[in-house]
């Protein structure tokens, strides 16, 4: 791209401000050298590197490039055989520190967010985190050699400090004598040249002995070596020397190191650099509230709210515009000061910008073109040296432009034909117009001559725009009006401003008929066009409106639809419960039965049944379906002994056992039997064989009359015997009845009866535990038993 396009539109400015960004001198330079691109694949994925740093800004924020710097000099110099200095060591360190704290970051950012683009070229950074350790051993943050750098330099360090330590107390102890603190101008002890000093009177120089090294400037004190420390200076010196090898050997050994990772370094600092760029596009992108165009490659642009980025954003006056689909050529006329030349300028920055990977400032879904170069002949080119008029200086720009133009470029003309006679001008100027417009290049001119009116009119792929201009306030308002050609407003101005209405009459009959057609013809172009704004505004009010009544009944619709399917799910949760509440109970029900029938001659009374149907009654998890009309027996004759029936309450199969009088029946289920009453039967099959014998003896249910079940038994007075029989009788009534505590009052006595109820209540089946009473309870008289 040619520089002299660049500074016409402003694009060093663009720059600078990217350059504000960076964080590091690498990322600095590249934005400085950042150039528009016309390779249309190279643009996408600019663009798409700015984007994904712009997602990781919004996300996570920028990722710190402190620490690193531009080392490639000590990286060079390094691998030629150099010595680096701790300064520079230090530099490389933190640089690889640096470097790793990038690819770390962006490697997270990756898994949370894909970015490709910056993921592959971080992860490609080296991380030599071993030099970098080797560094930090032996330099610290001020870049000082530590003497944990070797032991030899830790051992050198110890003998100097204990050289210093017994020079100062021998000089701390002569400065404190009488004899010759009356010779020093201060009593301190001071350095000169690596060597210790007192300052001493000048007039003393005679009494006192030892090597004068400075003199203050009045020349009153001397800085004096006594005699007694000068072989212990030398040895300090001689220490020192030592200290100093020992650096050189340590930095020797840790150039080296730098030098066997120089060239993957160099590779490194290119990329922190790239990665500096990149993140600080996306930063310019933040600040200017810009977007991602689309990019396409065969000459369509459209701007919509595009923003001028140099102008302060409560000034700027957005512009919409499109270019290269119906139309390839737009011809701005209007008067001065409209905005013309801001709109050439806005169309040709925005493009050089998305051209080079930045962010426009523009609303979404704005697209933009990669032309093979943009051309551009704007303001003023008069040049005193060259003896060149505005015209030639125009002239020779536009001739520039016609000689290197294709059909991929973007020609911007400001002020086309201008600088000469009107007529010639104008002339001048369609013609160079129409011959831009056949090499199919996009082009946007502004000019003042009314016949290019005509001429945009009549010619296809060519529209007229102009810049709206406010009578009443007499002002522009910079609005770009597509497909409305521009109005001179001279007779509105001159009437607002109060000019004689007869001046404006002769004016008026000055013009020519063909012109006053045409500026009635624009005048009811621009009241057509404001009635149809109006209605566009009222159109999209309406549909934003329409918008929100959809969005809301969207929103009560997912509601609804989310209560629904809350509710459908406690449902089925409520059921799943009760369904296995019902199952359990059903089953500890038919255990119960089971475990009753097996045991020996023993008998099920009447309320124990009544309770396994309550306890059925109660596990049923919904309200049971009125059982289906059965035929009631015709007769009693109907059902006989061995039948077989089914009990509808029980849901169960068995066999008529006899007939108990005219309204029950003795049912045998397995080895249960049981009466039921007749209308409580449905015969299933007539009496085909005799009963089948049971192989067992059968649990006989007996119906008894109702009594209140007894929570206490007194044994006192029986036997042993007696009382264990009772026990038992008591404890089966108990446990049927639902009691979980029983007590048995047995006395005190001999204790006989005593242990023989509890040795008996320790092997009972039904008894959790027993103990003796409290002593409300009766105390040692009364054994109280928990059953299960």
């Amino acid at each position: 791209m040619d520089d002299k396009i660049l500074h016409t539109l402003e694009y060093r400015k663009i720059l600078n401000k990217l350059m504000q960004y960076t964080q590091t001198s690498m990322g600095r330079m590249t934005a400085e050298q950042l150039r528009p691109s016309g390779d249309f694949e190279g643009v996408k994925k600019l663009l798409q590197a700015t984007d994904e740093a712009a997602n990781v800004d919004r996300l996570k924020g920028i990722p710190s490039f402190g620490g690193i710097s531009d080392i490639r000099a000590a990286l060079k110099r390094a691998s030629i055989g150099g010595m680096l200095g701790t300064t520079e060591l230090l530099a490389v360190g933190t640089t690889i520190g640096g470097a790793r704290r990038v690819k770390r970051f962006l490697a997270a950012m990756h898994e949370e967010e894909k970015i490709e683009f910056l993921f592959s070229l971080s992860d490609v950074l080296s991380e030599q985190k071993h030099v970098e350790d080797a560094i930090r051993l032996c330099i610290d943050e001020n870049a000082d050699v530590l003497d944990t750098a070797s032991s030899e330099l830790a051992t050198i360090r110890r003998e100097l400090r204990g050289g210093e330590t017994r020079i100062r107390e021998k000089l701390d102890s002569m400065i404190r004598s009488s004899s010759v603190a009356k010779m020093l101008q201060d009593q301190l002890v001071t350095i000169r040249g690596d060597r210790f000093v007192i300052p001493v009177k000048a007039e003393y120089r005679a009494h006192f002995g030892g090597i004068v090294h400075d003199q203050s400037g009045s020349g009153a004190t001397l800085f004096i070596e006594p005699e007694s420390i000068v072989a212990m200076n030398n040895k300090l010196r001689e220490t020192r020397l030592r200290e100093e090898r020992e650096i050189e050997i340590i930095l020797h050994r840790l150039t080296a190191l730098v030098a066997d990772i120089a060239e993957e370094m160099t590779y490194d600092i290119d990329i922190l650099g790239e990665l500096d760029f990149i993140f600080s596009k996306a930063r310019l992108a933040r600040d200017m509230k810009a977007t991602q165009p689309r990019m396409n490659d065969r000459g369509y642009l459209k701007l919509r709210k595009g923003r001028h980025p140099l102008i302060p954003a409560e000034h700027v006056v957005p512009l919409d515009v499109e270019l290269g689909n119906q139309y390839s050529s737009i011809i701005v006329t209007g008067p001065n000061t409209g905005g013309k030349t801001v709109t050439l300028k806005t169309i040709g920055l925005l493009s050089l910008m998305s051209m080079s990977g930045l962010f426009i400032p523009a609303e979404e879904g704005s697209q933009m073109c990669v032309f093979d170069a943009i051309y551009a002949d704007i303001g003023d080119e008069q040049s005193i040296e060259q003896s060149l008029s505005t015209f030639s200086s125009h002239m020779t720009n536009i001739i520039s432009i016609l000689r290197r133009m294709t059909p991929k470029s973007l020609i911007l003309l400001d002020e086309v034909g201008a600088g000469t006679d009107p007529a010639e001008g104008s002339a001048l100027a369609i013609a160079i117009l129409e011959h831009i417009h056949r090499t199919e290049c996009r082009m946007v001119a502004t000019t003042h001559y009314s016949e290019l009116k005509a001429y945009a009119y009549e010619r296809k792929g060519v529209i007229n725009a102009s810049m709206e201009f406010d009578v009443q306030s007499l002002s522009p308002t910079y609005r770009l009006l597509i497909g409305v050609p521009g109005r001179s407003n001279a007779f509105a101005i001159a009437e607002r401003l109060g000019l004689p209405g007869a001046i404006l009459e002769h004016a008026r009959g000055e013009v020519k008929e063909e012109d006053l057609r045409v500026e009635h013809m624009i005048a009811s172009l621009e009241e057509n066009r404001l009635g149809a704004e109006q209605e566009h505004e009222r159109a999209e009010s309406i549909r934003r409106e329409v918008e929100e009544l959809r969005s809301r009944q969207q929103q009560e619709l997912e509601k609804l639809e989310s209560q629904r399917d809350k509710r459908l799910e406690k449902a089925e949760k409520d059921a799943s419960a009760i369904l296995e509440k019902a199952r359990k109970e059903a089953e500890e029900i038919i255990s119960d039965l089971r475990r009753l029938a097996m045991e020996e001659g023993a008998s099920v009374k009447e309320h124990k049944l009544i309770e396994a149907r309550r306890r059925l009654d109660e596990a049923e998890p919904s309200p049971r379906k009125k059982a289906a009309t059965r035929k009631p027996a015709k007769t009693l004759r109907t059902i006989g002994p061995g039948d077989e029936v089914k009990v509808d309450s029980l849901n169960q199969k068995g066999f008529v056992v006899e007939l108990s009088g005219s309204k029950e029946a003795l049912v045998q289920f397995g080895i249960m039997k049981m009466k039921v009453s007749l209308d409580d039967l449905e015969l299933l099959s007539s009496k085909a064989a005799s009963v089948p014998t049971p192989l067992r003896q059968a649990t006989t249910v007996k119906r008894s009359r109702d009594e209140n079940i007894r929570r206490e038994l007194d044994l006192r007075g029986t036997n042993l015997e007696e009382a264990i029989m009772e026990t038992d009788r008591f404890i089966d009534e108990a446990f049927l009845g639902n009691l979980g505590q029983i007590s048995i009052i047995h006395g005190k006595g001999t204790g006989v009866l005593r242990t023989g109820i509890q040795e008996y209540l320790r092997k009972h089946r039904h008894v959790k535990s027993y103990r003796l009473g409290n002593y409300n309870e009766g105390g040692a008289g009364v054994t109280v038993a928990e059953l299960q």
